[in-house]
């Protein structure tokens, strides 16, 4: 008798790895038309424009730079694209420079210790953040180009060729913006970047008690985090403002105050878990509206304050509604200055050199050093002459920041492919055509899908191949297109080999630093709220030199939280790549880095929950449970950051005074447990 078993039920059986799914991977999202635009008018005149005065290497480069600042054009305010653009653009400016000058006055082979040294700084910096991370990858990009690409001319003039075509898109991007005559439209950005905290803010608490709790909470620090750079960028470049400017200014940077002191209450709430009444929602919503359209909320929900944390929130939109009403256009002059403003501490060369020489940092910067510089030292040996595209290409790929190292190599080799493709088949096309105009038309279009393309990296390089490939036929590099295909795939090849090396790609170091300076900073939080000063009581950098507080807040406190929630947002992010990075030898086992993501983000909110009962009158928990706690906090922080596992007995036992220091303890002890199993 034949028996048969039980089909497997479908959430039974086995998941497809994540390092094989990532690969497919597509990010969605509306077309900004501006942007695609913008490209369109980038690259393309100012390739055109070489081609017409006959100066094609200036026209080439200044293309280059105006593709490479189109990769960074994301949406944001205009001032917030300065900083996105403008800063990478000077890195790679910088980059070409040295590339030049190398290739003026060094031998070949000077270009292997040159670009070790350059691909080191450039890992190194990608622990800094995004903005840093794309100067870092423009650096290393534009000194291989530089100092490989046979393009005549002074060094110092191919540097300023790349800035002004990256100054030309930036141009572009304060031109083409949506005329409007509603009064105060030149801030319409930094308006809907608050606004867009309110509307996140309503989505929490719909989803309060329910499974996206956790997902919408994420969203509304990701819209905190744009907010906070905006106004922080408007303060900062506050070119004159004109009539009413000053006072706009204001309203804007109190309504983000009020958000604040409103998310930190909403917190409160999703800690607690109780499911809300559809009309809680209602008041985050119209305050959106209000900030859109510059103006009064109107009538709020009424309170109904059945708890210490329902009472925050209450008291918190009560005050939220006030400074609406006191910021209105025709209201009273805004005080004088725009609000309190937390600056960093000097730092000590001691400090400086340990953020330089941190583990996360040295592993970073080793790994991208041994690829490029293993990457040029093979390109040397194989060509004389366009060499350049090994380790550039190894730039693009190995940096560990920008996503999981199997799925960028497979994606750029189908990209490359697919770029190559399309070239071929498009010079083939016009091959009774004379001039270089069907590729300036090609350099055109690619601009346009710039923005687009960023959402799938086979897609982002399949336009950029297409658009280089360009660039070297206007240069006159015609016998490019098959020899840039196979040395992608030689580049593929060495950063697979070198990037995997044993104890060389350690992801506990790499996300563990992460994890460390979001429980440091949490600490330096509980620290704060709690009047408890550290033990060493030596000075301390809050992590943002910014923040905004409400009238009369805590603008130090906000800083701090500010900062916890940025560290714990990266860390999410590096615990996904790691997750989907090829397993390799160096992992003798593999820690939930999701779960350890979810208990730390129940750290944070427990701090913030903390923070919000002590304002409310709750009695303040004894002095020796926080130390305790920060204590705790800061020696998972270090066993984090040096990729050790840290034994329970380090850990005090639950506080029995205060139930959040008591749940910031729960799940410090499910860190140590999560991080300490094989």
């Amino acid at each position: 008798m034949i028996a048969f078993l039980p089909r497997r039920p479908r959430s039974a059986r086995r998941a497809v790895p994540a390092w094989l799914s990532h690969p497919l991977g597509w990010r969605s999202g509306p077309v900004p038309r501006a942007a695609v635009v913008r490209g369109a008018l980038s690259a393309g005149p100012l390739l055109a424009l070489g081609v017409l005065t006959g100066e094609v290497g200036p026209g080439v480069l200044a293309a280059l730079g105006a593709m490479l600042a189109g990769v960074n054009d994301r949406p944001g305010t205009r001032r917030t694209g300065v900083v996105h653009i403008g800063l990478p653009a000077v890195a790679g400016a910088f980059g070409l420079l040295c590339g030049g000058l190398l290739a003026d006055n060094g031998g070949r082979w000077a270009a292997v210790p040159a670009l070790f040294v350059v691909g080191w700084l450039s890992g190194a910096l990608s622990v800094a953040g995004p903005v840093w991370s794309a100067a870092a990858m423009q650096l290393l990009v534009t000194a291989s180009i530089g100092a490989g690409m046979p393009l005549a001319g002074p060094a110092w003039l191919k540097a300023l060729c790349y800035l002004g075509g990256a100054a030309w898109l930036l141009l572009l991007r304060f031109l083409l913006r949506t005329p409007s005559l509603r009064r105060g439209a030149r801030w319409h950005g930094e308006r809907e970047s608050v606004a867009a905290v309110f509307d996140a803010l309503a989505d929490v608490l719909r989803a309060v008690g329910g499974p996206e709790a956790g997902a919408a909470r994420r969203r509304l620090t990701a819209a905190q985090q744009r907010a906070d750079e905006s106004v922080r960028l408007m303060r900062l470049l506050s070119w004159p403002a004109g009539r009413g400017g000053s006072a706009a200014v204001h309203r804007i940077v109190t309504r983000l105050g009020a958000a604040t002191a409103l998310c930190e209450a909403g917190t409160a709430l999703l800690w607690e878990g109780r499911p809300l009444p559809a009309q809680v929602a209602e008041g985050p919503r119209r305050l959106a509206a209000a900030v859109r359209a510059d103006g009064a909320p109107g009538a709020l929900p009424s309170p109904a304050s059945d708890t210490v944390q329902r009472g925050a929130f209450d008291r918190a939109l009560l005050d939220a509604a006030i400074a609406f009403d006191r910021t209105q256009p025709d209201g009273a002059a805004p005080p004088s200055g725009t609000g309190p403003a937390v600056r960093r501490p000097p730092r000590t060369v001691r400090q400086v050199l340990g953020r330089v020489f941190a583990p996360a940092r040295r592993e970073n910067g080793l790994r991208v050093a041994l690829c490029v510089a293993a990457s040029t030292a093979v390109a040397l040996s194989l060509h004389q002459d366009h060499w350049y595209w090994l380790p550039a290409t190894a730039a693009f790929l190995v940096k560990p920041d920008l996503g999981p190292l199997f799925s960028r190599v497979v994606n750029r080799v189908a990209g490359t492919a697919a770029g190559v493709l399309v070239f071929i088949l498009l010079t083939a096309a016009a091959a009774g055509l004379g001039g270089p105009w069907w590729v300036i038309a090609v350099v055109v279009t690619g601009g346009a899908l710039i923005p687009v393309a960023t959402r799938h990296f086979a897609f982002q390089t399949a336009v950029v191949t297409l658009l280089v490939l360009s660039f070297l036929h206007v240069a006159g590099d015609t016998q490019a297109t098959v020899a840039r295909l196979l040395d992608t795939a030689l580049a593929c090849a060495i950063v697979l080999l070198v990037g995997h090396l044993p104890h060389l790609t350690d992801p506990r170091i790499r996300v563990g630093h992460r994890f460390a300076v979001a429980l440091r900073r949490t600490e330096r939080y509980l620290r704060h709220v709690l009047d408890t000063p550290p033990a060493d009581a030596a000075p301390r950098s809050t992590g943002a030199s910014y923040a905004t507080a409400p009238s009369g807040g805590d603008a130090a406190g906000v800083a701090l939280r500010h900062a916890a929630y940025r560290a714990l947002a990266e860390a999410r992010a590096v615990a996904e790549t790691a997750a989907a990075e090829l397993p390799g030898p160096h992992r003798t086992h593999r820690h939930d880095w999701g779960a350890v993501v979810a208990r730390a983000e129940r750290i944070v909110e427990a701090a913030t929950v903390c923070a919000v009962r002590v304002e409310q009158g709750v009695p303040a928990p004894p002095a020796a449970e926080v130390r305790e706690v920060t204590r705790a906090l800061a020696a998972m922080a270090d066993a984090l950051e040096e990729g050790r596992p840290l034994d329970a007995s380090a850990l005090p036992p639950l506080p029995s005074r205060c139930r959040s220091l008591r749940d910031v303890m729960t799940h410090l002890h499910g860190i140590q447990a999560l991080t300490t199993a094989a």
